[in-house]
């Protein structure tokens, strides 16, 4: 439930609103607007039975909250957040470009990668140093060595650098390297996973699963915050449909329902989207359109020696483009690329 307060309420009678009840066992997350401040009530609400809460001097209205999901619900916080990270930030008014490699081959690659997309305007690399395959045979990647080679890259171009974690063990090796961990879309419910990553206090990308719904996806996420740490970034990668002409199906219509539904910033990847180089640029100019916050998009110096998602990954020349192709659009709706 949500306690709105009245646009002219003190701050003696919030605290003594929240004090109610804090003194129930209850969690309390407070959302102070421009005009109005809400108190959002986590826990059970049936213990607040009796406490008058709704005369207490300076309550608009209480709200109930059917949604399983809280804190990243946007009834509790109705204003959008801007997540920091690093030397940027991630939400309203920009559109934030992480660009690199699907998997870190070697020093030279993502060294290389990292200077091209810096060039074209790029403010996060992104690499795989922990790859969790479809086949077990398929290169898993380079690990705590490739986390060493995104610090360095980092340290010579500025770039912020994210970089995808499997375990605890990599949450533990990656904090030391990167900016921002990645929750991959194969463990967007691996829910111990999710709480490390809370626990971690680094900001996370948290990606939608093959067939997740966006309900479940906002789920995921509370389990993120509920640990403490609120930069938390959606990212939309396409979900499992019947269709088979692209790997899986971009569903553009979860930019505005997120939106909607919750504060936290959503970025979209359409190279995993498609697994079709092609089809990334228009994708890309959709997302940007439709609202989303920032893109993902895999480049690679030479995309057809890719040891992982060749197809779908773009030179340098072709991010270049699309990078300069995008400017009309996020100016369209506002942003800054």
């Amino acid at each position: 439930m949500i306690i709105i307060m009245k646009p002219n309420a003190s701050e003696e009678a919030v605290a003594k609103v929240a004090g109610i009840v804090e003194s129930k066992g209850l969690q309390v997350h407070l959302s102070k607007g421009d005009e109005v401040t809400i108190v959002g009530v986590v826990g059970d609400k049936s213990k607040l039975n009796g406490s008058n809460i709704e005369i207490s001097e300076g309550v608009d209205k209480i709200v109930n909250v059917t949604e399983s999901y809280k804190l990243v619900n946007k009834k509790f916080h109705p204003e959008d957040s801007v997540i920091p990270v690093g030397n940027t930030a991630i939400g309203p008014g920009t559109v934030t470009v992480m660009a690199g490699p699907c998997a870190i081959e070697s020093k030279e690659q993502l060294m290389e990668t990292a200077l091209a997309v810096k060039k074209a305007g790029a403010t996060f690399l992104r690499g795989g140093a922990y790859k969790p395959r479809t086949s077990p045979y398929s290169f898993q990647g380079l690990e705590e060595e490739g986390l060493r080679y995104m610090k360095e890259a980092r340290e010579a171009t500025g770039l912020n650098v994210i970089c995808e974690v499997t375990s605890a063990h990599a949450i533990e090796a990656a904090v030391k390297y990167v900016d921002m961990l990645q929750i991959g879309a194969r463990n967007m419910q691996n829910f111990e996973l999710l709480k490390e990553a809370g626990k971690s206090g680094v900001p996370v990308l948290l990606k939608r699963g093959l067939s997740a719904t966006i309900d479940e996806w906002l789920n995921a996420a509370e389990y993120i915050i509920s640990e403490g740490n609120p930069n938390i970034v959606l990212c939309e990668r396409g979900i499992r449909t019947y269709e088979t002409s692209t790997r899986n199906t971009l569903d553009i219509s979860a930019v505005p329902v997120i939106r909607a539904k919750s504060h936290l910033p959503v970025i979209v990847d359409p190279s995993h989207a498609t697994g079709v180089r092609a089809y990334v640029e228009p994708l890309a100019k959709a997302a940007v359109a439709v609202g989303a916050d920032g893109l993902m998009i895999e480049v690679h110096p030479c995309p057809s020696c890719a040891l992982s998602d060749g197809p779908q990954s773009l030179t340098f020349d072709q991010f270049q483009t699309l990078m300069d192709d995008l400017k009309p659009f996020a100016a369209l709706v506002g942003r800054k690329l």
